[in-house]
């Protein structure tokens, strides 16, 4: 069964979940892999920092992550 995040999941649990969501997290400004915040705030709270809409960051994952399942 795939994994599904949510924008109510912290950064640190994403990265922690597959290395390759820093890569996604990366390539759309968030460069939140070094970032202290990333222990502490959701993926919703940084993506509205950055000015990105936060579903189409979690579909992104999502579909990221389903594709490694198949």
């Amino acid at each position: 069964m795939a994994t599904v995040v949510n924008e109510n999941m912290k950064i640190i649990e994403l990265i922690r979940l597959d290395e390759g969501v820093a890569d996604i997290l990366m390539n759309t400004g968030m460069h939140c892999i070094g970032c202290a915040m990333a222990h502490g705030e959701t993926l919703g709270e940084a993506a509205s920092v950055h000015g990105i809409e936060p579903q189409g960051l979690v579909d992104s994952i999502n579909c990221y992550l389903a594709s490694k399942e198949q």
